[in-house]
């Protein structure tokens, strides 16, 4: 039997955790707050690896595992593949997803941000506070990245590039000189 989630509920879900540690857990200690919502992402990765891994060999390398990542656990979570895998050889990958669904809905209340006297100064606040927000929605996808290649004797950092939205890059780094980078843009060292 197949167990599914609705996709506006896992975006509810995502958006109130982040609201939650970012403005009521820890409001004053954002790098906290990261560190927690990854932790949470990493728990749920290595489960959901866990069980999609059940019935399979595994893997010889870490191209096989990062593969899986890309086709099968991607397809699992969000019915697409990655866009784009890319490596340099040397133990960094990066995972390109083009339209990253938890980034396509995302949206910034404007009327929280403090008005400046000049018009420049908040825009570049807005702008500044919109990054700041979709970078803190990344840490749970970056964690269920770690999580899921961790379940499977991967150990890397994971690492998200918001620099063309709604594209996201993951870069994957593993540690003992391997570094993914994953393109939504997810980054791994």
């Amino acid at each position: 039997m197949v167990r599914e989630v609705a996709e506006s509920c896992v975006d509810s879900l995502l958006t109130e955790m982040v609201a939650s540690y970012c403005n009521r857990f820890y409001a004053n200690k954002p790098e906290l707050a990261a560190r927690r919502i990854e932790a949470i992402g990493y728990q749920v990765g290595h489960q959901l690896s866990e069980r999609y891994t059940m019935e399979r060999p595994r893997f010889s390398d870490h191209l096989e595992a990062i593969k899986f990542i890309c086709k099968d656990f991607w397809t699992e979570l969000f019915k697409k593949q990655i866009d784009n895998l890319k490596t340099n050889h040397r133990g960094t990958f990066v995972l390109q997803d083009n339209k990253f669904p938890w980034l396509e809905r995302i949206s910034i209340d404007p009327s929280t941000d403090k008005v400046n006297s000049a018009e420049d100064d908040s825009l570049t606040t807005a702008e500044n506070k919109a990054a700041s927000t979709i970078s803190m929605h990344l840490y749970y996808p970056c964690g269920i990245i770690r999580g899921a290649l961790s379940n499977l004797g991967i150990t890397c950092a994971v690492t998200a590039d918001i620099s063309n939205l709604p594209a996201c890059s993951f870069v994957k780094g593993l540690l003992r000189n391997l570094l993914v980078r994953m393109q939504t843009v997810w980054r791994l060292r």
